[in-house]
């Protein structure tokens, strides 16, 4: 994948199916924030941008947009189609997008702006949105503030994360990375917090472990440990139990 981060590259270009089953959705009114910001609905052009498998994607459908989704991973561009069959996907970085100017109502980038450069993407994404459209993007961060979440984290190395080559992504001022470097046409962002839960068993919680980039491109040893460590961690939970998110979004309309 020419021109991605590379720990993006190597994390998200294998078996797209531990991300699909390993990661949460999104709370519904982080959505409704989104789509009533956005002008998201009936007769707009939108894209979903870093698509992934679709998890976002998926969400915006009922809003009855003209909706297509761009991702530069053919593994995750194959996930996606099996997962929403309905919705064009093409192959597309959020420097170099697959659309002409000035040609969308709104973009959207659920779990993925760490991943860009701040004054390439919205240098593009200024080119291809229309005069009155909209940006937004969402993330889900794990609860740190819950004990054994904490321990999760720990568990994996994700307060170290940039060693291994991961943005920050919840932790940044987007605000002021924005107002710093992004293309003049975006003014301020507005910002909506809440929470959410994962309902989900040991195993799919392993598969969301093990769908953290880094992870995803460790050897089989380093994925075995983790994997034996995070099911010793939870032995003693019921058969189902949630992981609690913190989910943060941001909303702008470029002038």
């Amino acid at each position: 994948m020419s021109g991605v981060h590379p720990t993006s590259a190597a994390g998200f270009g294998g078996d797209m199916s531990v991300y699909e089953r390993g990661r949460p959705s999104y709370p519904a009114e982080a959505v409704q924030w989104l789509v009533d910001g956005l002008g998201i609905g009936p007769g707009r052009d939108v894209v979903d941008l870093a698509a992934g498998t679709g998890k976002f994607t998926r969400l915006l459908v009922p809003y009855g947009s003209r909706l297509t989704a761009v991702d530069p991973s053919a593994a995750m561009r194959a996930q996606f189609a099996a997962a929403a069959p309905d919705v064009p996907i093409l192959d597309g970085r959020a420097d170099a997008l697959p659309f002409d100017d000035a040609s969308l109502d709104a973009v959207t980038v659920a779990q993925a702006f760490h991943w860009f450069d701040v004054a390439a993407a919205t240098a593009e994404l200024a080119r291809v949105i229309r005069p009155g459209g909209g940006f937004g993007m969402i993330w889900n961060e794990r609860d740190a503030s819950v004990e054994w979440v904490r321990e999760l984290n720990a568990i994996f190395g994700w307060e170290r994360r940039e060693q291994f080559g991961v943005p920050r992504n919840i932790e940044r001022h987007w605000e002021v990375e924005f107002a710093n470097s992004a293309h003049p046409r975006f003014g301020e962002l507005d910002r909506f917090e809440t929470s959410y839960q994962q309902r989900l068993d040991t195993d799919t919680l392993v598969l969301r472990v093990l769908s953290t980039s880094y992870l995803a491109s460790a050897t089989p040893q380093r994925q075995a440990e983790v994997s034996s460590a995070v099911r010793e961690l939870v032995a003693d939970f019921p058969p189902e139990f949630d992981l609690p998110y913190v989910t943060v979004a941001y909303r702008t309309r470029p002038a």
